[in-house]
């Protein structure tokens, strides 16, 4: 058995420590009251017991929580003061000096949490290192001075999670949608340098990319653009194109008829966007932004954003060019052919491609077969989407996140903005925790729920303050030079905080336990959905205040939560002990999600969590678990069908993984291994070493490939196929 340092490093379990511990408080005391050796000895052996039981590695708070609860069984009293004195004492002088450790567990590559903190994340790399060590002085600084203690406890207490904390220090945004057709048409600035219209397909992906990543530097969520934005492009190249080729037959001599002329253009303009679309491929995924990753970008792709016509048709052949290329996948160091985790692709299904006699069919079945390989796109339902958006088809930011339709954001031609608009940030209110401390009283429930939705109002409004009187000269690329705004040089982005432009938003998470400690069922039965469905509109409710007294656009946001789902279910086991159903996890359910373990068809689920996602407009996605469904297109087909009735947004999640070792191509599994810890390991030559291993798993939304925490992994692990 392993333990997690307050650093965050792992090392083996040491039951020595914990009995000095205990016999140091021991002598401290008065003999009279002191615990006999056997009773040292009995509280040993029950903190192990209770460590084991936990079934992963406990971390040191939670050790010396639990020898203090078994000296107190024994009615050891003084001896419980005299350590938790200590303790007290302990902690003081660490936080006089609160981040050194961390950040040598970092260097050290130690560190265990950082290294499973971010799937997309590699901590052994210098630039990545670099981000986390200004990540933990950023931490220490919001949770020593920045924020009141109120918000501070209640977050380290799993009661809620104040995202991105490693950011909040600086003034920065979470995530945004690029307005990218004003950059590309009107020209921007890029480190000083001014960008003019580019002449030329290839050269609109070659500055897409450079934008993407001064974008990625300056905020710390994810971004997302739109192909129909690079579509015009296309024929800038076709008559560039056409005028060479036109000269070079003249100058060679050769009469040629207008369609072998157009043979020629088009096979040479076929040639640009396949190199263009490759810039874009390679370029995201090799740029490194400061902050130590690729940046976390979607790419849009919806055939109605370009104009009927030829402007369309060229949208379509970018996104069967950029479908082929992500089939293909991109080489490894080995030479081998991988699933890049990045740009993420969002492809919009409506009537002119979902059926089989619609004019873009053939592009959906491309887009079928991608998915059965790559796992993505993920799939917009342009029909429902319309009903939920005032008619509207538009993307989400990065992964999920939604801005809302405002009647106050509207482009000049009347139909509602959103290229350009933002996001301020996130926070998630821990909806298993609220019914816990209730203990299933229902009026309890009702009245812990609103008092920790004030809890996170008032955390939402400290994320809104920090970024009110930045100036727009922080990140002139966003706020000077078109990605989000044009706003004048000294100029404080103050406006774009209000009356609908940016959102902010309240997260939620762990709806599915919640409703098994209030009505003891799963929010699939009548009973339990009725309760879910209540919770989920009195969230609606308090954004809906909140935005009407103050102007500010909060939403209801259904948490992706990568790491902090196993944060969240330790701090409930440490509370509230283990409860079938509720906290017998290393991980609680996203969102409003079925339980991972929950036997339920694809259909049946769409179907089910339509109605939860309608009530979460800041943004959330589902999805469905499948096999290799690379020999059964039709059946992907079907499903992409459906989610085009019934749901607004959602994902297939296949395998697509690669063993170094023997060049085992499938699935590779997740076992135990001697410690009780989860580990990957190649069901072919039983390699567990990652270094050697490629793995690609939906994590949230986004593919993951950096390897995972123990309770995320756990749920990976536990999740049951679908179809």
């Amino acid at each position: 058995m392993n333990v997690i340092k307050r650093n965050g490093s792992e090392v083996i379990f040491d039951k020595v420590k914990i009995e000095n511990a205990i016999i140091k408080a021991n002598n401290s005391v008065e003999e009279a009251v002191r615990l006999t050796p056997v009773q040292i000895k009995r509280i040993t052996d029950s903190v192990i017991i209770s460590c084991e039981d936990l079934g992963r590695s406990p971390a040191v708070e939670e050790i010396q929580d639990m020898v203090e609860e078994h000296i107190m069984q024994h009615g050891a009293y003084e001896v419980a003061k005299a350590y938790i004195t200590y303790r007290y004492t302990r902690s003081l002088v660490r936080q006089s000096n609160t981040t050194d450790d961390k950040i040598l567990s970092l260097i050290e590559l130690n560190n265990e949490e950082a290294k499973q903190e971010n799937s997309n994340k590699n901590p052994i790399i210098n630039s990545t290192q670099r981000d986390y060590m200004a990540g933990e002085v950023s931490k220490d600084l919001t949770k020593r001075i920045l924020l009141p203690e109120e918000i501070s406890a209640a977050h380290d207490a799993g009661i809620i999670h104040f995202h991105d904390s490693d950011y909040f220090a600086q003034k920065e945004h979470n995530c945004d949608l690029i307005d990218l057709e004003d950059m590309l048409q009107n020209g921007t600035v890029i480190s000083e340098t001014l960008i003019e219209k580019p002449h030329s397909f290839y050269t609109a992906c070659n500055i897409t990319t450079q934008i993407i990543a001064q974008v990625a530097s300056n905020q710390y969520g994810g971004q997302s653009f739109s192909l129909a934005h690079l579509a015009p492009f296309v024929d800038v190249s076709r008559q560039k194109i056409h005028a060479k080729v036109e000269k070079e037959f003249k100058d060679a001599g050769i009469t040629t008829t207008g369609e072998a002329l157009s043979t020629v253009v088009e096979d040479r303009l076929r040639d640009e966007i396949k190199s263009g679309i490759q810039t874009i491929q390679y370029q995201l995924i090799t740029l490194m932004t400061c902050n130590g990753q690729a940046p976390f970008v979607t790419m849009f792709m919806y055939l109605e954003e370009a104009p009927e016509g030829r402007t369309r048709d060229d949208l379509a052949m970018c996104i069967e060019e950029v479908l082929k290329q992500r089939m293909q996948g991109v080489k490894n160091e080995k030479g081998v052919w991988i699933t890049p985790a990045f740009p993420k692709l969002i492809y919009v299904l409506d009537e002119d491609n979902i059926s089989e006699d619609a004019p873009y069919w053939y592009l959906t079945e491309v887009a079928a077969e991608c998915t059965a390989k790559r796992l993505v796109p993920d799939y917009i339902s342009a029909k429902v989407m319309r009903e939920l958006k005032k008619g509207s088809v538009y993307t989400c930011m990065g992964c999920r996140s939604f801005l809302t339709v405002e009647e106050s954001q509207k482009n000049p031609d009347g139909s509602y903005k959103f290229y350009g608009r933002f996001n301020q940030g996130v926070v998630t209110i821990n909806l298993v925790d609220a019914a816990c401390s209730s203990y299933g009283n229902m009026d309890k429930f009702w009245e812990i729920l609103d008092d920790r939705l004030e809890l996170c109002h008032r955390a939402l409004r400290l994320r809104h303050e920090r970024l009110l009187g930045t100036p727009s000269d922080v990140a002139p690329i966003l706020w000077q030079y078109g990605a989000i705004a044009r706003l004048k040089k000294g100029e404080t982005i103050d406006k774009l905080l209000y009356n609908g432009y940016s959102t902010i938003s309240l997260g939620y998470a762990g709806l599915c336990e919640m409703c098994y400690r209030m009505v003891g069922k799963s929010h699939t039965t009548e009973e339990g959905r009725e309760f879910a469905l209540k919770v989920m509109q009195r969230l609606n409710d308090k954004c809906a205040e909140w935005k009407a007294a103050e102007n500010i656009s909060y939403s209801v946001y259904g948490t992706p939560m990568e790491s902090t789902t196993y944060k969240f279910a330790k701090a409930l086991q440490r509370r509230f002990g283990v409860i079938p159903h509720v906290t017998d996890k290393n991980y609680i359910t996203n969102s409003y999600h079925v339980h991972v373990e929950e036997e339920i068809d694809a259909f049946k689920k769409l179907k089910f969590e339509s109605d939860f996602q309608k009530l979460s407009p800041g943004g959330a996605i589902s999805y469905v678990e499948v096999p290799n469904m690379q020999n059964n297109i039709p059946a992907v087909l079907d499903v992409m069908k459906y989610i085009y009735e019934n749901i607004m947004y959602a994902e297939l999640n296949t395998k697509s993984d690669y063993c170094e070792e023997c060049g085992y191509s499938g699935e590779i599994e997740i076992v135990e291994d001697d410690e009780g810890k989860l580990v990957w390991e190649c069901p072919n030559c039983g390699n567990r070493n990652q270094d050697k291993m490629s793995v690609a798993r939906r994590t949230c939304g986004y593919i993951g490939t950096q390897f995972w925490n123990q309770g995320r992994t756990q749920e990976i692990k536990d999740r049951v196929l679908h179809l």
